[in-house]
């Protein structure tokens, strides 16, 4: 199964997004793998968004990402980077669709409420700045031979 890295930033924990976006994707059929609250600081957001270091908005996104409290999560299941981006809706809240946790909840790009990885590589990068391989989980969901063929 497929493994994606999914962060409910500071402005979707302070205004109380966290349960319902997990359960989004708990009904979605995704498995939670690893899953934790934390305070990014300066380095941790550099590591995250190393390829923008050095754009005019950087220090904005910084300082942003590092204003409060994230959730960091690792979701496994078939699919789950493309379905999970999908759920998660355009990075401009104003071109996601209804029914998308950005569509639903965000109205500016800087307050846009999550971050989903964008491939699988990716994925796997950002996993490893959150989690060690010892916070992942492993285990079967009995619901499993109800979601999957």
């Amino acid at each position: 199964m497929e493994r994606t890295y999914v962060m409910i930033k500071p402005d979707g924990v302070q205004r109380n997004l966290v349960g319902e976006i997990i359960s989004r994707f708990e009904k979605k059929g995704f498995k939670i793998a690893g899953l934790k609250m934390l305070q990014l600081d300066r380095a941790m957001a550099e590591k995250h968004y190393k390829e923008h270091i050095g754009k005019p908005f950087f220090e904005a996104l910084a300082a942003y990402i590092t204003s409060g409290p994230v959730v960091a999560m690792v979701l496994e299941g078939k699919d789950v980077v493309s379905t999970a981006r999908a759920m998660n809706g355009a990075t401009n809240p104003a071109n996601s669709g209804a029914g998308t946790i950005r569509g639903d909840y965000a109205i500016e790009v800087g307050r846009n409420v999550i971050h989903g990885s964008d491939s699988v590589e990716s994925a796997a990068r950002e996993i490893g700045i959150y989690f060690t391989e010892k916070e992942l989980c492993e285990y079967q969901m009995v619901l499993d031979r109800w979601i999957y063929e």
